[in-house]
């Protein structure tokens, strides 16, 4: 299948050509063992990218760069579908009459609490059984939409010596194997969690919930305080990350109109828009 894309950027620094219109592929591939759908961009916009990446480091940028996950780096809601497979094959004991619509209204009302309580239900588990869980929910997710030009451009972050972290507001846990589709190590992903103790999961907080403002307070804890010059998201909930980063941030728009993301997506594309940034539709 093949989409036509439009696209606008203003350029970075010295980069004086702008960019305009790319094509997606959209294919089917195996990464690790698993089947996952990809969109390909086109080679010209990516090499633009690498190349405003590179000005950027040449300028002295500090070497790091900070993706949201869910809606950034692949269209499906990782921490979501985890849950969702827990419940499914009963392997918690105590949720809700309706595990499903407690989460949606908890998440509707208080979604910090939601965050943090889709880690809690974990607990008495030893962590290394919930990430086994994690990484079934990956490799028996029927759908797992990819975006290449992500994948690309962090495979172009990384061979400049880049560290490139993933800042999440699902469950940590919940999206290390997702990561690693993209060679990223569980190290690097920042997300929801709760403290380990004796090798289980408690109901305690650790760190801070990495939604909104607490993804860039997440992500300097990791870095020691320094700010990256990279950072991609798609939806309001990124905007502190996004503004956080000192040099470029790009902005990505794949929800269709009955996705309930589409609003705030639309509005962050006209916001990047507005500043400047990176950003693209589909």
């Amino acid at each position: 299948m093949i989409f036509i894309k439009s696209f606008y950027q203003k350029p970075f620094k010295e980069c004086n050509e702008w960019l305009s219109g790319y094509t997606a592929l959209s294919t089917s591939t195996q990464i690790q063992g698993i089947n996952v759908s990809m969109f390909r961009f086109d080679e010209d916009f990516l090499q633009k990218t690498k190349n405003a990446i590179d000005n950027a480091l040449a300028e002295g940028a500090e070497p790091i760069a900070a993706f949201d996950a869910d809606g950034t780096l692949w269209a499906t809601d990782m921490g979501e579908n985890f849950y969702k497979y827990q419940f499914h094959n009963e392997l918690l004991q105590g949720l809700p009459e309706k595990p499903w619509e407690y989460y949606v209204d908890l998440h509707a009302r208080e979604p910090e609490t939601s965050y943090l309580w889709l880690a809690q239900i974990n607990k008495g588990h030893p962590l290394e059984q919930v990430r086994k869980w994690a990484r079934e929910t990956v490799h028996t997710h029927p759908d797992i939409m990819t975006f290449a030009g992500q994948k690309e451009i962090i495979k172009h972050l990384h061979l400049r010596k880049v560290k490139v972290y993933v800042v999440t507001a699902s469950i940590k846990w919940s999206v290390e194997p997702a990561a690693a589709l993209y060679n990223i190590p569980q190290e690097n992903v920042i997300g929801v969690q709760t403290k380990i103790i004796d090798g289980n999961v408690s109901s305690e907080q650790e760190g801070p919930i990495t939604y909104k403002e607490g993804k860039v307070k997440g992500l300097l804890a990791a870095t020691g305080g320094k700010y990256p010059f990279y950072a991609a998201g798609n939806s309001h909930g990124d905007l502190p990350l996004l503004e956080s980063a000192t040099h470029l941030r790009m902005v990505l728009n794949s929800a269709t109109q009955d996705n309930p993301l589409f609003e705030t997506e639309r509005k962050m594309i006209e916001l990047a828009k507005e500043r400047g940034w990176l950003h693209y539709s589909f």
